[in-house]
């Protein structure tokens, strides 16, 4: 698709070269008053792609949302072409009362492209999936992790189609992790469509945090950069990897958690990641990481029961080794490095690891 002389979103018409905010109806209160989506649009001057960006289709994560107030009264977007759609809050029913779900405890994620005669969260995805999916060429959704957990930023998406490989790599996250996405989730249902989209995972919900708005801003016009639609070159990051294999740490016995490790550190097989202690401080067991990779999100939760997540490790294409030598040799990313500090501000972790050998110490990334 191209920019158009005439281009029209909820029924308002924005001309070339100009910018609107557009109010779009997606249902009704109980009184019958509308019930409206936000959305800020700008458009180049000259014929181009057309991209949304989505924050907040799970009520609760709010950093996307921050990423894109910035795009909006930050250093302004002034586009060469084509057509910019900047949604801050897709569920809007979640955010007024701070839940992740809809009014009807569906995961909205989970419900395109939905139906106009379905249930509330269904006509909701329908409305955004015609009304602005279908008119672009490709997509951004925003995401933190889910209540009680933080993410080490990265990007995900099918990079088996083309035009998601070029968007995700461009985004400039150091992890990119490949797969298709749940059934029913917008990036899924986007791409099925023909709009190569990907997603943003990074920080934790309930929160804006500053590292996590840099990251985003960065890579949201890194894409735009790409596709010829702002000025400037990419900037890409120290080192970056493709990842098609994660596994999960979980607790073994009920304790409350002492962590050796932090998002985004690298991991070897074997290491401990965490010390289980029993009420009373006693070391209940250790957890080690099941192979090598880096911690791409854990719990901020110290108290756990048996079976529950601790740390999420993605095992990267590439060695370990041969990632450490390119962050030697790179330009050093001062994000990347405040990234990991800024995320472990919420968890406590222990410098030293103990186990039966004696202390060890923690080797950075």
């Amino acid at each position: 698709m191209t920019t158009r002389a005439r281009f029209q979103l909820g029924g308002v018409t924005v001309p070339a070269g100009e910018s609107a905010q557009i109010r779009l109806k997606v249902s009704e209160r109980y009184t019958g008053d509308p019930i409206t989506l936000p959305m800020h649009v700008v458009r180049g001057k000259k014929a181009g792609p057309c991209v949304f960006v989505s924050a907040a289709i799970h009520g609760d994560e709010l950093n996307g949302m921050g990423v894109i107030h910035d795009l909006i009264f930050g250093e302004p977007i002034e586009l060469l072409r084509g057509t910019l759609i900047l949604l801050p809050v897709v569920n809007i029913f979640g955010f007024e009362v701070q839940s992740r779900y809809m009014p009807d405890r569906r995961d909205l994620n989970r419900a395109f492209p939905g139906s106009a005669t379905g249930n509330l969260t269904s006509r909701v995805a329908r409305t955004i999936f015609d009304e602005v999916v279908s008119h672009c060429d490709y997509g951004i959704d925003l995401h933190t992790a889910a209540g009680g957990r933080t993410n080490f930023p990265n990007v995900r998406g099918d990079l088996t189609v083309p035009g998601v490989r070029r968007i995700a790599q461009a985004f400039g996250c150091e992890l990119m992790v490949n797969g298709k996405g749940p059934d029913g989730s917008l990036r899924r249902e986007a791409v099925k469509a023909g709009c190569p989209t990907i997603i943003l995972e990074a920080g934790e919900p309930l929160k804006i945090e500053p590292g996590v708005l840099a990251v985003g801003l960065r890579g949201v016009r890194n894409v735009l950069r790409e596709l010829s639609m702002m000025p400037g070159e990419v900037e890409k990051p120290a080192y970056q990897v493709r990842v098609d294999q994660s596994v999960w740490v979980r607790a073994e016995v009920g304790g409350l958690l002492r962590f050796h490790i932090a998002p985004g550190a690298f991991v070897e097989e074997g290491q401990i990641v965490a010390t289980n202690a029993g009420v009373f401080g006693e070391t209940q067991n250790q957890l080690r990481a099941p192979a090598g990779g880096i911690v791409l999100g854990m719990t901020t939760l110290p108290a756990v029961k048996p079976g529950e997540p601790v740390c999420h490790i993605a095992v990267p294409k590439r060695s370990l080794r041969s990632i450490r030598r390119a962050l030697k040799q790179g330009k050093p990313d001062t994000l990347y490095h405040r990234l990991q500090k800024d995320l472990a501000t919420n968890i406590s972790v222990s410098e030293r690891e103990i186990d039966a050998s004696g202390p060890k110490p923690i080797e950075e990334a």
